[in-house]
């Protein structure tokens, strides 16, 4: 597994996604618009992470691996106002 980007957590990144392989550009914009929605929700980082990738298995035209499963996320799991 690959380290987090230093210059990142140096920067003062709090979290991070990346991409452990090749992935999918129509499936990455998929999974980063369902992330970032539920993040505006209040969702934690975590969580919202976790059902944006659920939601892209469940979605037929999205459901293998190839478009979901090559991502990660790292750092604070809790939400964008640290609840």
């Amino acid at each position: 597994m690959r380290e987090p980007r230093r210059d990142n957590v140096l920067a003062g990144a709090e979290s991070q996604v990346m991409s452990l392989g090749q992935v999918s550009d129509i499936g990455t914009r998929d999974l980063m618009i369902g992330f970032y929605k539920r993040l505006k929700a209040g969702e934690g980082r975590a969580e919202a992470f976790r059902h944006a990738q659920l939601e892209m298995l469940s979605d037929k035209t999205r459901s293998h691996p190839y478009y979901w499963a090559s991502f990660i996320q790292s750092g604070a799991w809790t939400s964008l106002n640290g609840k």
